[in-house]
């Protein structure tokens, strides 16, 4: 009898242990799946980006497959870039933001570069 037992609370200490396991790697799962969202969602506004020549200062905002984006056109401005200096192309710092439903937010910084006005 007391065997049994044993027995029993060692298949019910398994069997636990695997239901912990398949739990974990179903979050883990549904967390990839979140970012892979936020990736492609972030990845189609790049490439829906106007023509360089028309990249306006300012923002874009709108949503896409349920995410939530925006980004943001700013002066791109670097110790290394001297702006009095004439130059064909004018740095612009881009900043894309994704939001998830739930929360999870993808940010991607870039620079785009802008033939400068009167060139």
């Amino acid at each position: 009898m007391i065997e049994a037992l044993v027995a029993l609370a060692v298949v019910a200490v398994s069997l636990t242990a695997i239901g912990s396991l398949i739990a974990a790697n179903n979050r883990a799962a549904v967390a990839v799946d979140q970012r892979l969202s936020l990736v492609e969602t972030a990845r189609s506004v790049l490439t829906s980006l106007p023509d360089r020549a028309l990249l306006a200062p300012g923002y874009v905002r709108g949503e896409l497959a349920g995410n939530r984006w925006r980004i943001d056109v700013l002066p791109f401005t670097a110790a290394f870039v001297d702006p009095s200096r004439p130059t064909l192309w004018v740095p612009r710092a881009l900043v894309i933001r994704v939001e998830s439903p739930n929360g999870q937010i993808l940010r991607i910084d870039t620079v785009r570069l802008q033939r400068a006005t009167g060139t």
